[in-house]
């Protein structure tokens, strides 16, 4: 197999992996936030699952990419695997550091919202920014 075939294939991975990775830290650093606020409050449960939630999303654009990007490796001749590994591993750090902050937006949301405070949707707005630059990466993999 030529290099560039395998270096292909590992952008593909490492673009599918970091993205999955990224969001199961970040969906799990806001529901251990969302469990311990359900001690507090469990009348806003709803809240707390859906900010938990959030972080989930980098995973399916990790996916999505995945999917749309495997068709453009032409495993013969390598063609494209250079190009693949590069949006792979950039798109892929993107996506797990930006699930991970969400995350961490998320869980400072919920325990204030835990707190009596009404920030529900000043959170949603937060935890959107993050999530802005995943969809720029996103966007520019797929436009590449």
């Amino acid at each position: 197999m030529l290099v560039e075939t395998m270096l292909g294939f590992l952008g593909l991975g490492l673009m599918l992996g970091l993205s999955g990775v990224g969001s199961a830290y970040g969906t799990t650093i806001a529901a251990n936030a969302a469990e311990g606020a359900l001690k507090k409050d469990k009348d806003k449960s709803s809240s707390y699952m859906i900010l938990a939630a959030l972080p989930a999303t980098q995973g399916l654009y990790g996916f999505v990419a995945y999917l749309m990007l495997k068709g453009r490796l032409i495993a013969e001749t390598g063609e494209g695997g250079l190009l693949l590994f590069g949006i792979g591993l950039g798109t892929g750090i993107v996506f797990l550091l930006s699930a991970i902050r969400q995350g961490q937006t998320a869980a400072n949301g919920i325990s204030s919202i835990a707190a009596g405070n009404d920030v529900m949707t000043n959170t949603m707005i937060y935890c959107a920014l993050p999530e802005f630059y995943a969809i720029l990466a996103l966007v520019g993999a797929l436009m590449s």
